[in-house]
């Protein structure tokens, strides 16, 4: 018997807990520009409404800013046919390519390099500033109550808003050099997230915490276990504490890279779920639900490579996947990052349609003796 169409905020919440669902949750594809105007000369509209267009469920995160406020002024300090030399809203000066969507910035040089300025980051970082809520807030709170989808309040960042600010290879030094100096960012980050956050969680009953980290490479972490438990994981142990407290028990985290030897140490700090799981890196959400059982949610893993090639190689793809996952429960289908240009638009429609038909009928999910807590 086919279970009653549920909303998005519904269909999200049981997907998230390893319950029934009428259909899988689409959460909406990262997809880079580039791409989106191949599939436009192919057939898809140029006023399309992504969710709408291919059935992503609505998503929505809660209007706070958690950035540098206000911003380092961005100036371009150099420009050439190709690239433009500028210096960002993090003071970072970097060269970027004006004409791609795609790859990385050159980076020359931070914003961050000691003690003196941090001291001038820290003055961007106040919680208490006004610009960090929005004039309209009463009026957010007021749609928010009765609403039919699924809520995220930032979770912050321990790793990826430093290397940013920082450098990777400059914070790998500064973990030696000035381990003190890390230790002072990452409880002030603490103590930022708690104090801002807290007006939110009073107001509003979200569905879950965004961490973002970007901290691992293709083969493994940017940093050892060992530092994330000296330099992390008592800051994660504290926000996650503070969103369970406010009754949030779906915490997700992004990371691009291998994350193996990551979620281990995420489980430890609070954290209940990872994407994009990126196959590349070596990832397999199969894996992971095979050692992690429901501690785990998981979103992401279909191989974007795969989508390039013919239809064959989709399916292969896909149902190697999807079937176990959905069975399973606790999987959230999603391309293992943005969706590059190589992909037709076709392909990515069967990928989409291909998931649709692995469930006939709500998701039914199997608890083992491991499994029950």
């Amino acid at each position: 018997m086919m279970a009653e169409q549920m909303t998005a905020r519904e269909r999200f919440r049981a997907a998230a807990h390893f319950e029934p669902t009428d259909r899988p949750f689409f959460w909406p594809q990262w997809i880079f520009q580039s791409t989106v105007e191949r599939w436009q000369t192919e057939g898809m509209p140029g006023d399309a409404s992504f969710n709408r267009y291919f059935g992503f469920d609505r998503i929505e995160t809660v209007p706070v800013k958690y950035g540098l406020l206000p911003p380092f002024k961005e100036t371009v300090v150099d420009e050439d046919r190709e690239t433009k030399t500028v210096v960002d809203d993090s003071g970072a000066k970097k060269r970027i390519w004006k004409e791609l969507d795609i790859g990385m910035p050159h980076w020359i040089e931070y914003g961050l390099k000691d003690r003196s300025d941090w001291e001038k980051f820290k003055a961007r970082l106040d919680p208490d500033s006004p610009a960090r809520y929005p004039d309209y807030w009463d009026d957010f709170v007021r749609c928010t109550r009765g609403r039919d989808y699924p809520l995220a309040v930032n979770g912050g960042s321990f790793y990826g808003w430093l290397r940013n600010w920082i450098g990777m290879e400059n914070l790998a030094l500064m973990y030696y050099d000035d381990p003190g100096l890390v230790h002072e960012m990452t409880d002030y980050i603490g103590d930022f997230l708690v104090r801002l956050t807290e007006r939110a969680l009073d107001s509003v009953e979200f569905d879950m915490a965004l961490f973002w980290e970007d901290m691992a490479m293709k083969t493994a972490s940017l940093i050892s276990p060992e530092f994330f438990r000296k330099f992390m994981l008592p800051n994660y142990q504290r926000v996650t504490k503070l969103f369970r407290q406010a009754g949030i028990d779906v915490l997700m985290v992004d990371c691009d890279g291998n994350t193996d030897e990551l979620v281990p140490l995420w489980l430890e700090g609070g954290i209940t779920g990872i994407f994009p799981i990126e196959v590349a890196a070596g990832c397999d959400p199969v894996k992971y639900r095979e050692t992690y059982g429901r501690r785990l949610v998981l979103m992401g893993g279909i191989d974007k490579r795969a989508l390039r090639l013919g239809k064959k190689e989709v399916e292969r793809e896909v149902m190697s996947k999807a079937p176990k996952l959905l069975s399973a429960g606790g999987w959230l289908p999603l391309v293992d990052h943005a969706v590059p240009p190589d992909v037709p638009l076709e392909n990515f429609q069967y990928y989409l349609d291909l998931v649709r038909r692995c469930v006939r009928g709500p998701v039914r999910t199997r608890r083992t003796k491991k499994d029950k807590r």
